[in-house]
């Protein structure tokens, strides 16, 4: 597990951190929570393997750390998903099965999968492992500032990352960024209950985030922690990702919310110091030339 740095960058006349989970090992912040689960699993198990599902990040994550704990690992992965992500999945060793994310469940499938070849099925976010790996990013963040940070902003899926990071850090402000349309933990937050994607979504590039419904026990830990949402456009996100190339980095969209989200106002104008979580660096190099060239 790599720590990331906590980088300073200055916007909108004030200072702000970025935390760069972008240059974690698999690309993205996935790889603790999904090595946290991994390495409960007792050892006359592990012959028996892992099945996982995911878009990408979450099925870089737990294949590295199949490949690190010596298991084999089976990930069910949306045929439409990035190819730069199925190629690095597959790269690090996991067996793909690809799925209609359109037509077909892909809960059921792997659920499937693991109860026939007697595997452990690793969730990407709906697990208090999961979740406690996740939290490390706040641990570090912490430990870097020398204190908790007064506020911290990150991109919310299934709310895994944010439910970790809001237990590890109880006493600072937590934000979830997500894109418009696909802010069902925003929307569960402010309603107090969860609140489903529509089927009608609208399109959004930022397909690590394009989770339908919200785990209990995150949307439960965010709730405990007063935690609020803000929804980003896909311009938003996408000038986002210029602005953190022109930092040296490679931000992937859902990556890049949390980041939109202070770039364009969304957050707070206080001043209070904040730490901005960018998740993922996995986005398709031709897509992102093409962001680039809208600069």
């Amino acid at each position: 597990m790599t720590c990331t740095p906590l980088l300073p960058f200055e916007a909108l006349g004030r200072n702000w951190w970025f935390k760069a989970e972008s240059l974690q090992q698999g690309g993205a912040f996935k790889l603790r929570g999904a090595y946290n689960r991994l390495a409960q699993i007792p050892a006359e198990d592990r012959p028996n393997g892992v099945v996982a599902f995911s878009s990408g990040n979450h099925a870089q994550g737990v294949a590295l750390a199949a490949k690190m704990l010596g298991m084999p690992a089976a990930i069910v992965m949306p045929a439409d998903a990035p190819r730069v992500k199925l190629e690095g999945t597959r790269a690090l060793g996991a067996e793909i099965i690809l799925y209609d994310r359109h037509s077909e469940s892909r809960e059921r499938i792997a659920a499937a999968l693991a109860d026939a070849r007697g595997a452990v099925l690793v969730p990407s976010f709906d697990d208090k492992n999961v979740i406690e790996g996740q939290g490390t990013v706040g641990l570090e963040i912490a430990a870097q500032l020398g204190h908790a940070p007064a506020r911290v902003v990150m991109p919310c899926g299934g709310g895994g990352l944010a439910a970790g990071i809001a237990l590890a850090l109880p006493d600072s402000e937590i934000i979830v960024a997500e894109p418009f349309g696909w802010e069902d933990m925003g929307r569960s937050l402010e309603a107090g209950h969860i609140v489903e994607v529509p089927a009608d979504a609208p399109f959004t590039a930022c397909d690590a985030l394009q989770t339908r419904r919200v785990a209990d026990q995150t949307f439960a830990a965010l709730k405990e922690a007063g935690a609020r949402g803000i929804a980003v456009t896909e311009a938003e996100h996408r000038a986002a990702m210029r602005f953190a190339f022109g930092l040296g980095l490679v931000v992937e969209p859902g990556g890049a919310v949390a980041l939109a989200a202070a770039l364009a106002g969304k957050l707070p104008q206080d001043g209070v110091e904040t730490v901005i979580v960018c998740s993922g660096s996995n986005v398709d190099p031709v897509a992102f030339a093409e962001v680039l060239r809208e600069a």
